[in-house]
């Protein structure tokens, strides 16, 4: 990506700032995992096709994925418990992280897959219960929204959201 390593007062205050603009939607409370946050919902399509991506993007987003996958039935079911919501952000976390050091995308995909990294890292925020607004499950769903919109708009064939 454009930046490196920034450190996590850096990634805290932009994870702030987009927690304002992602105002919570009512269907959030529900089990809607596919809502759209204010950062997700700014992605667009090069042209007609799917961003590029590269490796590093397209296994941390696989490792995401799966690290998601195996905790969605107890969160879907209700049953997730803080400790496990406070482990699964912490594996997105660092593959967040990893993808963010390692990634070297065009200038164009790297701007869209910000909107991603945004919602991610807000998904982690909240699931940590960094929000006494928004629950746990607010944050889970709005990581499920992000993984769904990569698969929609980043040109990874190996992914399925």
């Amino acid at each position: 990506m454009s930046f490196r390593h920034p450190p996590r007062a850096v990634r805290l205050a932009l994870v702030a700032s987009l927690a304002v603009l992602a105002a919570p939607a009512p269907a959030l409370a529900q089990h809607q995992h596919g809502t759209s946050s204010a950062a997700v919902a700014n992605l667009k399509l090069d042209g007609e096709k799917k961003w590029a991506t590269d490796a590093s993007l397209r296994s941390g987003m696989a490792s995401i994925r799966a690290a998601f996958e195996a905790d969605h039935p107890a969160i879907h079911a209700g049953k997730e418990t803080d400790a496990q919501y406070d482990a699964l952000a912490g594996r997105i976390e660092r593959e967040v992280n990893s993808i963010v050091a390692n990634c070297k995308l065009p200038p164009a995909a790297d701007a869209n897959l910000h909107y991603v990294v945004a919602d991610l890292m807000q998904g982690v925020n909240l699931m940590r219960g960094g929000d006494p607004q928004r629950t746990r499950h607010d944050g889970a769903a709005l990581v499920h929204g992000a993984l769904k919109a990569y698969g929609k708009y980043f040109d990874d064939p190996e992914f399925r959201s």
